[in-house]
C-alpha cells in the first residue's frame, strides 16, 4: 500500500491560484494512476481530476474544467493539480488517490493520502 503526501494547499482569495502536489513517500508514481478528491466536513468525497497511469489521458469534474489541470513531471515523479480562477465553492480538504490497474475517478479506488486543506475567500 502506497503513502501519499499531499501539500500545496493554503488560504487564497477568490480568482486566485494554487498548486497542489501528490508524492508517493518513498517512491515514484510512474506506476500509478492518480487522482485528486475534495472533501467537505459532512460530505460525500468528490472526484476533482484524474490522470491514467501513462500521463495520456485526464479526466475532469465538469465543475472544475477549463480551470484546473492534472499533470505529472517528467518521470511522473509528483503529480499536481493547478488550481485557477479559485472559488469559494472550491474550499474542501484535497486528497490524492494512486492505483496501479484503476484509474481512481470514483472514491474508494486506490490508496489515500491525508489532504491538503484548501480554502478560498471572497
Amino acid at each position: 500500500q502506497v503513502q501519499l503526501v499531499e501539500s500545496g494547499g493554503g488560504l487564497v482569495q477568490a480568482g486566485g491560484s494554487l498548486r497542489l502536489s501528490c508524492a508517493g513517500s518513498g517512491r515514484t508514481l510512474s506506476n500509478y494512476a492518480v487522482g485528486w478528491f475534495r472533501q467537505t466536513p459532512g460530505k460525500e468525497r468528490e472526484f476533482v481530476a484524474a490522470i491514467t497511469r501513462y500521463g495520456g489521458d485526464t479526466y475532469y469534474a465538469d465543475s472544475v474544467k477549463g480551470r484546473f489541470t492534472i499533470s505529472g513531471d517528467n518521470a511522473k515523479a509528483m503529480v499536481y493539480l493547478q488550481m485557477n480562477s479559485l472559488k469559494p465553492e472550491d474550499t474542501a480538504r484535497y486528497y490524492c488517490a494512486a492505483d496501479e490497474f484503476r484509474v481512481p475517478v470514483v472514491p474508494g479506488i486506490g490508496s489515500w493520502g491525508q489532504g491538503t486543506q484548501v480554502t478560498v475567500s471572497s
